[in-house]
């Protein structure tokens, strides 16, 4: 066995228990720097991943791969943890108990979350997303003085419970029909039996799976009730680690293992794009509560994200990924502002963001450009992203899929413009000035430079992305 396949997994579990026995040794008053220490070590890890990056081993006879598209994706959920553990300073100091543990549970979710992006059969599969979900569902619930955060924890674990029985029974389809679990094996197999009832019904329950995972309609109706009620820093990760998590499992499974792009499976990824587009960006208009319109929008890019997988094309994948990599940043930002403006004793209500501009000029500045490349808006990365998905669908044909799409990101315009408006134009009722930690202007100055560094420069960003895609679409 090859364990320099599963270096990264290795050190970050190691991290996940470190800063779990950590917190049990450190007397009550000093634990202040688990934190620290914890962004400190997601960080070195990231680091690790370019000064030792692997991408061409296998664990346990090509079950577990190590590979250029894991490795990307392995390098996006590591900065997501950086970026969330740096964000979550703040909230950690409010926990007069388990302090660490919090640290330690988005260790272990990272862990998952990298197994699925390597995971090439279906029980390691299935390990990693069970890895990965089981404590956000903690994570979710964290703030025990909140209500709103106790229910989404019950409605995360009830309904992540249901969608993960349906993708196990779907996978046991697969298996009866099949005789595999290996990803190669079953590609094969399926050759014979692409027309079988079990491979149809097995197939369609796994991505109703996943479409769970990354938030598509109509298996979207936990998002909005998890977003408002799970802490800041935990509905980024749900934002942007468990999303781009599921994406990676999608991407894996619609290339290696079932056939894509054949029989019924553009319909059911075209039709659950179409959906996610159109009634994201439709509920997101009416929204009230800056964390609800976030959800309803991560809902609509997932449907815009989706796209690549329509198009199913080595330049579809590589607009995926570039999507997903300016999709996290802008989000980041976005709830870090959030996080930021909620220590200083804000809500989440859109109506609390009035006159921002002058209250803390620097996070104004910096949602303003978050929201403008979600938007699509140039010169912001999400135009470039958008530009190229659109592109991408129409050169393959599909001229009214990337107008609707065009359609649907003109009509999103509208609510994010509208919270510019509330942050810029309207005057607020307290004009005090607000204090934003050091670690949230870190994480707000990173997200945007690199939102308009993706957007004035995409040329390194898709290079390299078009090298994955090129790597694994055949």
């Amino acid at each position: 066995m090859d364990f320099s396949a599963i270096r990264l997994e290795l050190v970050a579990a190691l991290i996940a228990l470190g800063l779990l026995v950590f917190g049990l040794l450190t007397p009550r008053g000093k634990r202040e720097v688990i934190g620290y220490i914890a962004a400190a070590a997601f960080l070195g890890l990231l680091a690790l991943s370019f000064l030792a990056p692997g991408g061409g081993g296998s664990f346990q006879g090509g079950l577990y791969l190590d590979d250029p598209l894991s490795l990307f994706f392995k390098r996006l959920f590591i900065t997501a943890a950086f970026l969330v553990s740096l964000m979550s300073l703040r909230f950690a100091k409010s926990l007069e108990e388990s302090r660490s543990e919090f640290f330690s549970l988005l260790g272990f979710s990272l862990v998952g979350m990298m197994m699925l992006a390597s995971a090439n059969d279906f029980v390691s599969l299935y390990i990693g997303l069970e890895l990965m979900s089981l404590p956000l569902v903690i994570l979710t619930a964290y703030d025990r003085t909140s209500g709103k955060s106790t229910e989404a924890g019950t409605k995360y674990i009830l309904l992540s419970a249901i969608s993960s029985a349906v993708l196990l029974f779907g996978l046991s389809l697969l298996f009866g029909a099949t005789g595999s679990f290996s990803y190669s094996d079953t590609l094969k197999a399926l050759g014979s039996v692409a027309d079988d009832p079990l491979v149809v019904i097995g197939s369609i329950m796994v991505v109703a799976g996943f479409a769970f995972k990354i938030s598509a309609v109509p298996f979207h109706m936990w998002s909005p009730d998890i977003y408002e009620g799970a802490p800041a820093p935990v509905a980024a990760f749900l934002a942007v680690g468990s999303k781009a998590a599921g994406f990676a499992a999608l991407i894996r499974l619609l290339l290696f293992a079932l056939p894509a792009s054949s029989g019924d499976f553009p319909l059911l990824i075209l039709s659950l794009s179409v959906l996610s587009m159109v009634v994201g960006n439709l509920i997101a208009l009416p929204q009230t509560n800056m964390k609800r319109l976030l959800a309803y929008s991560s809902i609509a890019h997932a449907g815009y994200i989706l796209l690549g997988l329509v198009a199913a094309s080595t330049a579809g994948v590589a607009a995926m990924l570039y999507y997903l990599v300016l999709y996290l940043f802008a989000n980041v930002g976005i709830f870090a502002a959030l996080s930021a403006f909620g220590e200083a004793g804000g809500s989440s209500e859109i109506s609390s963001l009035k006159g921002m501009w002058k209250r803390s000029p620097f996070m104004a500045a910096s949602l303003l450009v978050c929201l403008l490349s979600l938007a699509g808006i140039p010169p912001a990365a999400g135009f470039i992203g958008k530009f190229y998905l659109l592109a991408e669908v129409a050169r393959q044909g599909k001229l009214w899929l990337a107008a609707l799409a065009l359609v649907m990101s003109v009509v999103s315009i509208s609510y994010y413009i509208s919270v510019i408006r509330v942050i810029v134009m309207e005057k607020a009722e307290d004009e005090s000035r607000i204090r934003v930690s050091l670690a949230n202007k870190a994480i707000l100055a990173v997200s945007v430079l690199v939102t308009l560094g993706m957007g004035v420069f995409p040329a390194p960003i898709t290079e390299w992305t078009r090298a994955i895609a090129g790597s694994i679409v055949r």
